[in-house]
């Protein structure tokens, strides 16, 4: 039987990260995967979704015209868009190959469960063997959500699974779940043609994320013809030949919806089933695997990161908590991940970020509260690349002048809230921000004049 110093059960964004920095600071280590590394996000998530966003983004772009360019008989080529996107995860899977043979990280192909104390027994095609580990590493993720009762075939009824992998753009698309992943489809299927209606039974888009943003966005979405149905609760589906009729209920009661694909996002599960978790002395707490602020379970010598410790379900939070589990583990750390400063991010267009408190979460805690934003038509760079669409706002305390959290709709947003992340760690305040000069012209100009406006003080707007 083989030993090491940890063995990490699943090679997503938290496991093989973990990995890595394990490796850095001297131990033995081994990964464990069934699949493909790279999890999740490198396969049938994060990477192949933005490859298939980017190529919707340029095709819509296109098509609503382009100043100086005229294009005829546009079309599309969906089918080497899903070409593209496989490509892009196939590279990042061999790239995490690459880095677990630089970091000498042992990959043991197969499903890896808990065994007795201080094991693992991964079982593949050739049958079961053990390995022997100081540490564990619970990193399994996550899978998609379906309702109770619901085939999901590929074909009519899909999760965003099968929709990586479709290649057919339908006529009429029912999107069930507002969230990230449903509006990302949404918009990306509303850009090849499709008449996409979106059902969230919140009263907004993006429910607990900052309402003006959300507003904002449905507001973008209706004028790129998607029907946003919030208040909205989904009933039933039965398939229609070959398409589906989706049942639901309203302000106005229930409503029968006709479409050739149904498209269920309506969040995760963690994947928690057989691991021998119980018998491990592992405690689960409302399907999440519970774990304390240094990311150590119940259980002596086991640790879970990722998905499978719950929200947020980001594959940067799960890289995050690897870092810090092992680094917990080494005795190389005391301060526990500050989720303040870990973004959440939106890719459809126009996308949308946000870090740390809106304003309501903000009023909610007690702080005295002001607000600067700016809209991105007030910024030289959006108007001159013709993306006006959204704004930028900062959070802040009135007394200090302390960000408290920022949130972002428009074009570049998932890339510009990184400097605000920056900013809320170095504990910088609004002044620091818009004294410090930004490059013109730029989009990150606009976090300038919004943290000027804090204060009353914007140049440009």
């Amino acid at each position: 039987m083989k030993s090491f110093d940890l063995a990490v059960i699943g090679s997503g964004p938290g496991g093989y990260v973990a990995a890595i920095r394990a490796a850095q600071l001297g131990m033995q280590v081994a990964i464990i995967e069934e699949a493909n590394l790279g999890g999740v996000c490198l396969n049938w998530g994060c990477i192949p979704t933005k490859a298939i966003l980017h190529a919707a983004e340029q095709f819509d772009a296109v098509k609503h015209g382009i100043p100086g360019m005229k294009v005829k008989g546009l079309t599309a080529d969906y089918s080497s868009v899903i070409d593209a996107s496989r490509k892009a995860s196939d590279r990042l899977t061999k790239g995490v190959a690459s880095l677990m043979k630089k970091n000498r990280i042992e990959v043991v192909k197969g499903r890896g469960r808990l065994g007795g104390t201080g094991q693992v027994v991964v079982s593949n095609s050739d049958g079961e063997t053990a390995i022997e580990a100081k540490n564990i590493i619970v990193a399994t993720g996550s899978t998609e959500f379906v309702f109770p009762g619901i085939e999901v075939d590929g074909q009519r009824v899909l999760t965003s699974r099968e929709a990586l992998e479709s290649r057919v753009v339908p006529d009429q698309l029912v999107v069930v779940g507002g969230g990230a992943v449903g509006l990302e489809f949404a918009y990306s299927y509303a850009a090849y043609g499709s008449q996409v209606t979106v059902i969230e039974m919140a009263d907004q888009l993006l429910p607990g994320m900052d309402r003006e943003t959300a507003d904002t966005l449905s507001k973008s979405f209706a004028r790129r013809n998607v029907k946003v149905l919030t208040k909205t609760a989904y009933k039933g589906m039965e398939i229609s030949g070959p398409g589906v009729v989706v049942t639901v209920e309203g302000e106005k009661g229930e409503e029968e919806i006709p479409a050739d694909q149904i498209l269920l996002a309506v969040g995760r599960r963690a994947l928690v089933q057989d691991l021998g978790l119980e018998t491990a002395g592992v405690q689960i707490d409302r399907g999440f695997i519970r774990v304390g602020d240094d990311l150590r379970t119940s259980a002596d010598g086991i640790w879970a990161i990722g998905d499978v410790v719950g929200p947020p379900l980001l594959a940067h939070a799960a890289s995050e908590e690897g870092i810090a589990a092992v680094e917990f583990m080494a005795g190389e750390r005391t301060k526990p991940i500050d989720h303040r400063l870990i973004p959440a991010c939106i890719y459809c267009q126009p996308q949308v970020a946000t870090i740390g408190m809106s304003e309501q979460q903000a009023k909610d805690n007690g702080f005295d509260v002001r607000v600067g934003k700016i809209p991105f038509v007030a910024n030289g760079k959006a108007i001159g690349t013709g993306h006006t669409e959204g704004f930028a706002k900062i959070v802040a305390d009135a007394k200090y002048g302390e960000i408290l959290g920022a949130q972002i709709i428009g074009h570049g947003a998932t890339d510009l809230i990184g400097e605000i992340g920056i900013a809320m760690a170095l504990e910088a305040t609004v002044r620091e921000i818009g004294t410090t000069c930004h490059a013109h012209p730029t989009l990150s100009e606009i976090w300038m004049e919004a943290a000027l406006a804090v204060e009353g003080k914007a140049i440009n707007f």
